[in-house]
């Protein structure tokens, strides 16, 4: 079975050992049961046998029976979680910061607007930042509403900017 990447560790949280993880799956419910073992990346950081799950804030917060610190969390930071595909992984609809920067940024009618240069996971909605044309950065809301299609063997995303968004910038 392949391994799917499940999260990717951030800071530390707190003095007991609590990271924050940015999610790459639609289940975190399903994937942080106290006790599951994840492979990692690097593999030298693991494997990682979950000791907590919580939501703070809005913000998943996990703790590994091997980083019982905030000194070994900290270790953790940057390490992906692994584990084997399940089919709620698959969601046609997820993208990954690997699979959308460096994407052309056009507008309804095909006008270049600009390039994907990363994106920015937020508790509510993630943000896309475009490096215009003419060198500004533009934020956009990673929503269905605003960009309606991302379409990867194109090399594109389209947005449909309410007006003034991207003036936001000239500010």
């Amino acid at each position: 079975m392949n391994d799917v990447l499940i999260a990717r560790i951030g800071k530390p949280h707190g003095l007991k050992g609590e990271v924050t993880v940015r999610l790459h799956t639609d289940a975190p419910e399903e994937r942080f049961v106290i006790g599951t073992t994840f492979r990692a990346d690097p593999a030298a950081k693991g494997p990682l046998t979950l000791r907590t799950h919580r939501v703070h804030n809005g913000i998943h917060l996990l703790s590994f029976e091997e980083a019982t610190d905030r000194t070994a969390a900290e270790g953790l930071r940057g390490t992906q979680l692994l584990g084997a595909a399940q089919d709620s992984d698959d969601d046609e609809d997820a993208w990954y910061a690997e699979d959308l920067i460096g994407l052309a940024v056009v507008d309804p009618q095909g006008a270049e607007l600009g390039t994907v240069v990363e994106l920015h996971d937020r508790p509510v909605q993630d943000l896309l930042e475009v490096r215009l044309v003419g060198g500004r950065t533009g934020f956009v809301p990673f929503v269905e509403q605003i960009v309606p299609e991302v379409d990867i063997e194109a090399g594109r995303i389209i947005v449909d900017a309410p007006p003034g968004l991207l003036d936001l910038s000239e500010a």
